[in-house]
């Protein structure tokens, strides 16, 4: 049956509106590949300007921050269980970037985000005050989230985007059985511990398992790595871009769209 003029098919690739969301995503990954083939080059002008020397899990001593948030991790863990208790109620890591898709292969692996590459999710900070604190605490903090990883979750062996990047992680709900829940990282095998700060660099290869009947809860950081100008100029100038980007974009609409969502149902 030939369709009237006011039939909505959005399905349709021949329509306005279709061919304009294929472009767009045309340019999103045009945009991210070429993003990927130029940061090698970048991470080793980089990290010419290193302040400190490469590891693979680094020194606590090389942050003096370490020691106050993990004086006050209780209250940390205390917002995170009540943001929790049901842990569907919160997005999963592929919901809010679909980018890992690659390495988020289920639903098991779960994120309430607080920081997004230097922005502040400001609602829910709001629901987690004293986190929320604390983090303000934390020198050239980016990204800050609470990171679930449901019983039996598994991450693949992968590595993280570039070296600008260091990941901290913070102890908070860990499963009984800590020894069937751990992550490598290179040469290293972490085994979280409640109130610990754990920092490495997630360009090396890293996997991640919960081979338990517990879900593992931490508090997932990634900060700037400590250089000396002009590296500082750079590094910062690569995540004023960043945040323009359709990576960073797509997940804060991908968040707001969940939120909404949420709140309808």
């Amino acid at each position: 049956m030939p369709q009237t003029s006011d039939t909505h098919t959005p399905s349709n690739p021949a329509t306005p509106a279709a061919g304009w969301r294929s472009r767009l995503r045309f340019n999103r990954d045009l945009v991210i590949s070429l993003g990927l083939r130029w940061l090698p080059a970048f991470d080793r002008l980089l990290m010419r300007f290193a302040a400190t020397p490469d590891h693979q899990v680094f020194p606590r001593e090389l942050f003096p921050w370490i020691p106050q948030i993990e004086a006050n991790w209780e209250a940390v863990r205390n917002e995170a269980a009540e943001i929790l208790r049901d842990r569907m109620a919160v997005p999963s890591i592929r919901e809010v970037s679909p980018d890992h898709d690659k390495i988020a292969l289920d639903e098991k692996w779960r994120s309430f985000f607080l920081w997004g590459y230097g922005l502040k999710v400001k609602a829910n900070c709001a629901r987690c005050p004293a986190t929320a604190d604390m983090l303000d605490q934390i020198p050239n903090l980016l990204t800050a989230f609470y990171s679930v990883m449901l019983a039996g979750a598994h991450v693949p062996r992968h590595t993280g985007p570039t070296k600008a990047i260091l990941t901290a992680h913070l102890g908070l709900i860990i499963p009984l059985k800590r020894d069937r829940c751990h992550m490598e990282v290179g040469e290293h095998d972490v085994i979280w511990e409640q109130g610990k700060v754990v920092v490495f660099d997630d360009m090396y290869p890293h996997e991640v398992w919960n081979d338990t009947d517990e879900d593992r809860i931490i508090l997932l950081m990634h900060l700037k790595r400590p250089l000396r100008f002009p590296g500082t100029w750079l590094r910062d100038s690569f995540f004023a871009i960043l945040r323009a980007s359709p990576f960073v974009k797509d997940g804060v609409r991908n968040l707001e769209r969940w939120e909404k969502d949420r709140a309808a149902a």
